[in-house]
């Protein structure tokens, strides 16, 4: 076995064994923990495949930013887990009935696909072109053939982000906001009172 291979199966058995770990798990910081680690094994099998920027990707987008803000959000926020818990075990058989056709479904397609003999005889995609990374030659196709569909899918997540800030931005009555106009418009006439107070006299 070739040292490749070895890594290999080094690493998809850590991704298969932290992502088993995410869901039984019983304290949701250690699967976010777990889930992080699923993702750095992950991004380690991208880069056997020679995809060091879908590596890199993983690693700063659900890495840095998905996970931790998950694990921040579970440690700042003090939920009761148990409460939520109870419950839960009324939705057990949909749970199962709904595992279970997952289950077959993985089955068929391990022990069902077949490879296509003339897709072994394509280029590989970072070989195509001489002298170019997969990552310049991704940034080409993605900024040319499918421009448009890159600005689409800009536009859907900037109107889901405010569309989340609409849903979540509440007015709370009695709390105290600054008003910046109301502040820069204080004079000293406005904000200081003088007062004369008499040698030995309090205010």
């Amino acid at each position: 076995m070739s040292v490749t291979a070895a890594f290999f199966y080094l690493f998809a058995g850590i991704t298969v064994a932290s992502a088993f770990l995410v869901i039984s798990a019983r304290s949701p910081v250690h699967s976010v923990l777990f889930l992080i680690l699923a993702f750095v094994n992950a991004a380690a099998l991208f880069i056997l495949l020679g995809a060091e920027f879908l590596a890199m990707i993983l690693i700063v987008v659900y890495v840095g930013a998905v996970a931790v803000l998950f694990l921040f959000v579970i440690m700042l926020l003090d939920i009761d887990f148990a409460q939520l818990r109870q419950g839960s075990l009324q939705y057990l058989p949909i749970g199962m009935v709904v595992g279970a056709i997952f289950l077959v479904e993985l089955i068929l397609v391990v022990t069902t696909y077949v490879v296509d003999p003339a897709l072994l005889n394509l280029p590989q995609a970072s070989q195509a072109v001489e002298g170019v990374t997969n990552t310049a030659q991704l940034g080409a196709v993605l900024y040319t053939k499918y421009v448009y569909f890159f600005q689409l899918s800009g536009l859907i997540l900037l109107v889901a982000m405010i569309g989340a800030i609409v849903l979540t931005l509440r007015e709370r009555p009695g709390v105290k906001r600054q008003d910046p106009a109301r502040q820069s418009a204080r004079t000293s006439e406005t904000s200081i009172e003088i007062r004369k107070v008499n040698s030995r006299e309090g205010v």
